[in-house]
């Protein structure tokens, strides 16, 4: 007999919304810290929303901070950064830093004369340092570019929220949207709390984790609507959760199959990726949370229409009948 992997028993009865004004609070509690964290802290914006110079350097010997600020004092560049990365793939001769240079008023970017200045300046420090990359981005630029994510999030939101209404009913895409606000939201509190790097590679995994939101959210919503048709005289909590645990093993398998590829990458991808990465594995935990405690909780709250002329074919709009 063939091997079967079970991450959970075939049939379940948990009751996951014993608690509904708990989790939903939570969850309200989680957005409502998480912009708080936003406004307050601010997000460590990335060389292409900040504007400026971005320069990496790669060298044999140990990065001394001290002495790499020590030598671009006093060439007028402004605002500088300059971090150490520790990657677990990196080799044991091999140390990397990032210096940032801000783009300052009235200029794109440093010239390349200036760039030339600071890899000479860098290498009296370190003879044997090397420069793999360096990226500019003005400050015009980067503004066009923050309008554009959040332009890019919310159509994503507003899109996703007409196709569940269509598919649906307007309670499911209502508690859809809530449920893909919160994602986001939390995910760059979290960026915010820890000051981790927030540039146009996070609005991409933002973005990506949106996609995976919906599509488990969408999954235990059409099993629910089958089995408001086939008991229709059944509570809606008691459908509800009934079709959360028909769908709980196929949730548990596909969320454990993408953090086994999305851990992998965090840890052997290197430093290049790994904002991204991050916030993908976040927002694929806290979506997978969402869908249940926060989407749910809200159709829970609203209700559904279950009666009228529609009873006696299908539980949603004249879309129903359109594949996914």
């Amino acid at each position: 007999m063939a091997f079967r992997l079970k991450l959970c028993p075939e049939k379940t009865n948990i009751d996951f919304f014993w608690a509904a004004p708990v989790t939903f609070g939570f969850s309200i509690f989680l957005m409502a810290a998480s912009l708080v964290a936003w406004l307050a802290l601010g997000l460590n914006f990335g060389i292409d929303f900040r504007g400026g110079t971005t320069i990496r350097t790669e060298s044999t010997q140990t990065v001394d901070v001290a002495a790499y600020r020590a030598a671009l004092e006093g060439q007028e560049l402004g605002d500088i950064s300059i971090t150490e990365v520790f990657d677990p793939g990196f080799r044991a001769d091999q140390h990397v830093a990032m210096v940032r240079i801000g783009a300052q008023d009235g200029a794109q970017s440093i010239t390349p004369e200036q760039i030339a200045q600071v890899e000479e300046a860098l290498k009296t420090v370190d003879p044997s340092i090397t420069f793999p990359s360096v990226e500019s981005v003005g400050p015009k630029v980067s503004g066009e570019l923050i309008w554009s994510a959040i332009m890019a999030v919310a159509a994503a939101c507003a899109g996703i929220a007409v196709y569940i209404w269509l598919r649906f009913e307007w309670q499911f895409a209502l508690g859809s949207v809530a449920a893909l606000i919160h994602d986001v939201l939390v995910t760059i509190g979290v960026f915010a709390l820890f000051q981790i790097k927030f540039d146009l590679t996070t609005v991409a995994a933002l973005l990506t984790v949106l996609g995976y939101s919906i599509n488990d959210t969408v999954v235990v919503f059409d099993r629910l609507r089958e089995n408001l048709v086939k008991y229709k005289t059944m509570p809606l909590r008691d459908v509800m959760n009934l079709s959360v645990n028909e769908t709980l093993s196929r949730t548990i398998m596909t969320l454990m199959t993408t953090l086994i590829a999305l851990v992998s990458l965090l840890v052997f991808g290197g430093d290049v990726i790994r904002g991204f990465v991050f916030a993908i594995t976040f927002g694929v935990v806290i979506g997978t949370y969402s869908s249940i405690y926060m989407a749910k909780n809200i159709v829970l709250y609203l209700g559904v229409d279950r009666g009228g002329p529609k009873k006696d074919s299908k539980a949603g709009t004249q879309f129903a009948n359109i594949d996914a």
